[in-house]
């Protein structure tokens, strides 16, 4: 949901058109980013730390992307944490990886948004997921149930409307399109970004929700996009707000460089600049956190990082989230990722898609 402008080679430029090899690294990250979510949520019980989750889902992905690529010409490449585990729950709108002395446990009933990504030589797959924390797969009612229905069908017709030549317009409508069947609010300020090498949120971008003040240039898809399509969907006004809650995901802003003046400062940055390059990562991943707060600080001070605060429902209703990493290929779209099961039959809402026409975008197969 932060926003921020990168510079990086020339490679970015090329897509999976031109070097079909591209596609192979993403969808390499996709199975192992999906399976990191499969596992996120069989460990989202009640009672459990969200900490230990996160640091167990995180240490998952590292361990796994050591067995792809893993022959002796791509053995070298670059591969890990493209978006660190994060599970933010209820009103809570995301980036929320807290620190083990800053943990929250896990109740019956809360509504968990699991988000992670991984990447090879920085071609990511990033997936959003929702699942209800239950001792007993007990069934959803009521408000949760309306807005955890709208989110996903919100994410099937995006999906359905993402093809070549169809505008990142029709996108938007079709989520508002759903929302107003469950009537709940597609989140603001939320954008998909089309993915690069090392880029995660490129220029071009789908809004999740346009207001008078918060629009996006039209564009077309082509054969060759790649975009981590994030839909949010709240059950309130879907007006995101920053919480008193620690930031502690952030990510490197490679436009700006400056000296740092403390040493623990110096040594912290070093050790993101050579751990995570271009992106995002979490402090709860460094094993001195206490000097990780404190080089943070520095290096925000002097825009050396950019944070990704955790964010809150202004009127805090409960918020869902599903988000996948999608392709435009010659004569069809692909998912890459956001390949997890979900059961709408556990959930149960007195709303439902009406319209004929909604109905069957939701329905179709993707292009």
């Amino acid at each position: 949901m932060v926003e921020q402008n990168s510079t990086v080679d020339d490679e970015v430029d090329v897509s999976f058109i031109e070097q079909p090899a591209i596609l192979d690294k993403h969808k390499g990250a996709g199975v192992i980013t999906d399976n990191a979510v499969k596992k996120a949520i069989e460990l989202c019980v009640p009672g459990a730390s969200i900490f230990a989750i996160t640091k167990e889902v995180n240490a998952f992905v590292d361990a796994e992307v050591k067995k792809v690529f893993s022959n002796k010409k791509s053995k070298n490449m670059e591969r890990g944490i493209a978006f660190p585990c994060t599970i933010s729950c209820n009103d809570i709108m995301g980036h929320f990886s807290p620190l083990s002395d800053e943990d929250a446990i896990l109740e019956e009933g809360d509504v968990c948004k699991i988000v992670v990504g991984s990447h090879f030589d920085g071609f990511s797959a990033q997936t959003a997921h929702t699942h209800v924390c239950s001792a007993n797969n007990a069934k959803v009612t009521g408000r949760a149930a309306d807005v955890v229905l709208a989110a996903y069908n919100s994410f099937l017709a995006a999906q359905r409307s993402i093809k070549e030549a169809s505008t990142n317009t029709s996108v938007t409508e079709a989520i508002a399109a759903v929302c107003a069947e469950f009537d709940c609010e597609p989140c603001e300020g939320v954008l998909s970004h089309k993915l690069k090498k090392h880029l995660i949120d490129g220029n071009d971008c789908i809004i999740n929700k346009e207001t008078p003040t918060m629009r996006v240039e039209e564009l077309e898809f082509a054969p060759g996009d790649v975009y981590y399509l994030d839909v949010l969907v709240s059950g309130g006004e879907g007006k995101p707000r920053e919480s008193a809650l620690r930031c502690t995901v952030f990510k490197r802003e490679l436009e700006v460089q400056y000296n740092l003046r403390m040493k623990s400062s110096r040594a912290f940055f070093a050790e993101v600049n050579k751990k995570y390059p271009t992106l995002p990562f979490s402090i709860a991943s460094f094993e001195d956190t206490t000097a990780a707060k404190v080089g943070i600080k520095e290096c925000c001070d002097h825009d050396l990082l950019v944070p990704y605060p955790v964010l809150i429902e202004k009127d805090r209703s409960i918020v869902a989230q599903f988000g996948c990493t999608i392709a435009v290929q010659t004569k069809s779209t692909a998912l890459l990722s956001g390949n997890v099961p979900f059961d709408t039959k556990r959930f149960e809402s007195e709303k439902s898609v009406k319209k004929e026409e909604i109905a069957k975008l939701i329905a179709s197969d993707l292009w």
